[in-house]
């Protein structure tokens, strides 16, 4: 094994930098701005894209339509999907700027935020970004520490024939999901992903189908449909509870639908021609019909098993735990999703910090300097020292606080309320409205902000009922002693 080291000025792909570099165009080794030819298309968009919503976000959707009813659940449903492919669309115009086909490419989000439109929308865009991201990946570590004990727990309760309650902590869990994020943090970028993200895509399918079929299971089992027009009622909730509820699912959905925030980071890595526009609205179109089917079955299916009483989390709150292989099955599934959806989501964070580290240590060795270890039979593996001592400190410290504030369903309603109208929403529409200069007061304008002014009424909304639950957890959890 031999060992040298090399020092990059320039940072790579994963730094997401903003240089214009001699076209390469004729190239067949390099794109027309110099880096390394893509090699995404409209499948492996569509893996990335369905990577990131289908997560744990699918399994709080039952209990989502439970609070709003059989009216109001799926047509909220319907409409959040309606407007995250439209934003979704919009802002995948915004990938290039001028031309749609030769212009300058902005290969972050925040990168197509400061050329459209610039000032201190910039930096409140990043910083509601970053904090998004950095919600989820506490999310999904919380999220996957309730599937991993699901998995003990079935087991157990299935040994002792239902006798033991078979109580455990979670903190093990979520330090054994952290350790594997740690090793898989070290892959530099998203070009490296596709493998983990078509894996778990293919999971993802796996849990949702699963949690569909023992939904229809139960409606059979049950022999009748439960649930009602308007939702959980009046007696089972205070009428405050209830709105406060209402509220509170319209964030989980929201979250549900929330990847927008790393579209252009997908972008990125999708060959052309075609333009990156076109593939991209395929995508989006393939993975928001496709996710919203899922969503659709495995939300009505388990609301009407439930009722009322529909859990937060599908699998691990079923109330039975037969065939208990099978819920094994599916919680392994949803850790295996999680463990690819964490990297889907926390490279562009992770791109951020290099980057900015690169842009104020240039000289730096620690920041800059590649280390390449030469693997007999396999390419060069390159190890830099920042990215594995940075990546390493931020998936400890999600995991601390994921310890901290172990509140699943409330967490998820949040950070989908948070996220939804100022990533998916206002920056689209207004960066869209700047790159086609859209007359002020025209009908598209009026049109384009009406449907911004809905989405910020309804993150409002959801935001307050999400706190509210917030709230009611504190009261009631001890830090670093959760046990379920």
């Amino acid at each position: 094994m031999g060992e040298n080291t090399t020092k990059n000025h320039l940072p790579p792909q994963a730094f997401s930098v903003s240089v214009d570099t001699d076209p390469q165009s004729d190239s067949k080794w390099f794109d027309d701005d110099g880096r390394p030819k893509r090699t995404g298309n409209v499948w492996t968009a569509s893996a990335h894209i369905i990577t990131a919503v289908i997560g744990s976000g699918v399994l709080s959707l039952a209990w989502a339509i439970g609070q709003l009813g059989w009216i109001a659940g799926p047509a909220v449903m319907l409409l959040f999907s309606f407007v995250t492919y439209y934003t979704s669309i919009l802002l995948s115009a915004c990938y290039r700027s001028g031309d749609p086909v030769n212009g300058k490419r902005n290969y972050t989000y925040m990168d197509a935020v400061r050329v459209n439109l610039g000032g201190v929308k910039v930096k409140i865009c990043g910083f509601v970004q970053y904090v998004n991201l950095f919600g989820v990946a506490i999310g999904y570590t919380i999220a996957s520490s309730i599937s991993m004990m699901a998995i003990k727990r079935s087991n157990c309760f299935h040994q002792s024939g239902g006798k033991d309650p078979c109580h455990m902590n979670a903190n093990p869990y979520m330090i054994g999901f952290g350790i594997a994020e740690i090793l898989l943090s070290q892959i530099p970028g998203f070009d490296q992903l596709h493998w983990l993200s078509l894996v778990a895509a293919v999971m993802s399918f796996t849990y949702s189908t699963i949690g569909l079929g023992l939904g229809i299971g139960k409606v059979i089992e049950n022999k009748r449909v439960r649930g009602s027009l308007t939702g959980i009622s009046i007696g089972t909730v205070t009428q405050t509870q209830k709105m406060w509820k209402s509220f509170q699912a319209l964030g989980s959905i929201a979250f549900a639908y929330s990847y927008s925030v790393i579209l252009i980071e997908i972008q990125d890595s999708v060959k052309a021609p075609p333009s990156e526009a076109k593939t991209m609205k395929k995508a989006t179109l393939i993975s928001v019909v496709v996710t919203t089917l899922f969503y659709m079955s495995c939300g009505c299916f388990g609301y009407a098993s439930f009722g009322d009483q529909s859990p937060t989390n599908l699998l691990t709150g079923f109330g039975f735990y037969n065939p208990y292989w099978l819920l094994d099955i599916a919680n392994t599934a949803i850790v295996i999703h999680l463990v690819g959806a964490y990297q889907v989501y926390c490279q562009p964070l992770f791109a951020f910090i290099e980057k900015e580290a690169a842009r104020r240590f240039p000289d730096s060795d620690f920041v800059t300097k590649d280390i390449k270890i030469s693997i007999p039979g396999l390419r060069p593996l390159n190890i830099n020292l920042f990215r594995m001592v940075s990546r390493t400190i931020f998936v400890v410290i999600s995991t601390v606080i994921s310890m901290l504030l172990p509140f699943f369903s409330d967490v998820v309603s949040l950070l989908g309320a948070l996220g939804f109208w100022p990533l998916t929403v206002y920056f689209p529409v207004e960066m869209y409205i700047s790159q086609k200069k859209i007359p002020k007061w025209s009908t598209r304008w009026l049109c384009l902000q009406i449907l911004s002014v809905a989405c910020l009424i309804i993150t409002i909304a959801a935001a307050a009922g999400s706190i509210a639950g917030v709230i009611d957890d504190v009261k009631t959890t001890k830090p670093f002693k959760t046990s379920y």
